[in-house]
């Protein structure tokens, strides 16, 4: 399919030179994401504006011409060779970096990253879990330290990072009406796996930062914990809000 094909030849520098690229874009220290950059718009303006390409809507046609439904109504595809077709699930994961470990959570549970801002204790409740509370556009939000929720060591030395340009972020939880907002020392940005990808958590890990981590990704030579945002949730609720 010529014509689908040549919609995936658009130049796109956020793929690299941004952020999902080497990130040595030098708007990156401007824009902090290619989301906010002007370029990333106008190229999706242009996408969606564009002229379609010869051949477009007949090819389509024909691709969904290849499907049979069966007598009890499933749906069923007929196998085509296409490569838009995949076997496995797609999961998005929001990844980022506290101390030497490299973490993601279920990108639906991801809000918004903002910059560090001034955390203000609460008399009589702020401890090393709760840390007080940010202002975020006027709205009080509490914020928590997940490094001290999963127990995880405090690094002697500064990990090698992805890119030469790193920034600590904040980053705003939220699930079923309950916000959360726990600083980061390096937020990557957004990536997508194959659930196929995910491998379990070995029998062996006992500690308590393994409670919290459904299975491990290989990502960029790196072991990626995925979170269990289910059992976060759960947690923050009973040892804070209890």
């Amino acid at each position: 399919m010529n014509s689908i094909a040549e919609l995936s030849k658009i130049a796109r520098c956020w793929n690299t030179i941004g952020i999902v690229g080497d990130r040595t874009c030098s708007e990156l220290s401007h824009f902090i994401h290619c989301r906010n950059c002007p370029v990333y718009s106008s190229a999706g303006r242009n996408l969606l504006e564009r002229s379609l390409p010869e051949n477009y809507q007949s090819e389509w046609t024909q691709f969904f011409a290849e499907t049979t439904v069966k007598a009890d109504n499933e749906l069923s595809l007929v196998p085509v060779k296409s490569d838009i077709l995949t076997s496995t699930k797609a999961l998005t994961v929001a990844i980022f970096r506290l101390q030497r470990e490299w973490l993601a959570l279920p990108a639906q549970v991801l809000k918004e990253t903002i910059s560090p801002s001034l955390i203000h204790t609460i008399p009589h409740r702020s401890n090393e879990i709760l840390k007080g509370l940010v202002n975020i556009r006027g709205e009080l939000q509490l914020c928590i330290s997940l490094s001290h929720l999963l127990h995880l060591e405090t690094a002697e030395t500064t990990p090698e990072s992805l890119s030469p340009l790193v920034y600590s972020r904040m980053i705003v939880i939220e699930k079923a009406g309950n916000s959360w907002v726990f600083a980061v020392d390096e937020f990557y940005g957004l990536h997508k796996f194959d659930d196929s990808e995910l491998r379990d958590a070995p029998n062996s890990a006992t500690s308590a930062a393994h409670t919290y981590i459904k299975g491990f990704f290989h990502w960029q030579s790196r072991s990626l914990s995925y979170v269990d945002d289910e059992l976060l949730f759960m947690s923050l609720r009973r040892k804070v809000l209890s």
